[in-house]
């Protein structure tokens, strides 16, 4: 599977990194420097140690964009949440396989949403925990820091698991594609080929959107 964008990374730049004062401003700043998708970090303070945005801010997001929004939930027991995230204009939504205890469920209530679904992992999770659940999926997001904050280092080790899931995508002919997220910048790329889909947030939101963003396309 390649992606819709001519062999060239989606980006997704993550508002985690944006200012929360001014979103509707910076939604349509990454916009117009070429971003792809908005991608929207849902933490309980649970699953992980941080606590973020709920449905109501990606309502008013879906407000405010034409973009699609990519709800990546680090949440327990997603399923609870999940029409409300529809609800709420969510374009993919991306539970952890570590998170419920019926994935598969999760996955196909998702779907049945109209909603296109995603599975993810921590770094520590083996990959093979997420290779049975891709049939169910429209994404498959690998993470290369650890889930729940912004601003950390990239873990090359984690790149592994690109070429493991891209194995699996073309051995079952599946239309799944493959985002990474974590410590990505234009250093940090070169160790992403074969993703599609890049999110990125200090690197965009701290230099010149369109600059950053272009970077990373073109890597």
């Amino acid at each position: 599977m390649t992606n819709s964008n001519s062999g060239r990374f989606l980006i997704a730049p993550s508002i985690l990194s944006a200012d929360f004062a001014n979103l509707e401003r910076e939604l349509k700043a990454i916009a117009e420097a070429g971003a792809d998708w908005v991608h929207v970090d849902v933490m309980d303070g649970h699953f992980v140690p941080n606590l973020t945005i709920g449905a109501p801010v990606v309502k008013a997001l879906k407000k405010v964009t034409t973009l699609p929004l990519d709800v990546h939930l680090m949440i327990e027991k997603p399923e609870r949440y999940v029409d409300d995230f529809v609800a709420a204009g969510a374009t993919y939504l991306t539970i952890h396989v570590e998170a419920t205890a019926d994935p598969a469920a999760c996955l196909r209530q998702i779907r049945s949403r109209g909603v296109k679904p995603g599975i993810t992992l921590r770094p520590q999770t083996p990959v093979e925990e997420v290779l049975p659940l891709l049939p169910l999926c429209d994404l498959a997001l690998v993470m290369t820091v650890n889930p729940g904050f912004g601003g950390q280092s990239f873990m090359a080790d984690q790149a592994q698991k690109i070429v493991a899931l891209k194995k699996e995508i073309e051995r079952l002919k599946l239309n799944v594609l493959i985002e990474v997220d974590g410590g990505i910048n234009a250093e940090t790329v070169k160790h992403v080929q074969g993703a599609d889909v890049l999110v990125a947030g200090n690197y965009i939101f701290k230099n010149d959107y369109k600059s950053a963003i272009n970077a990373l396309k073109d890597a």
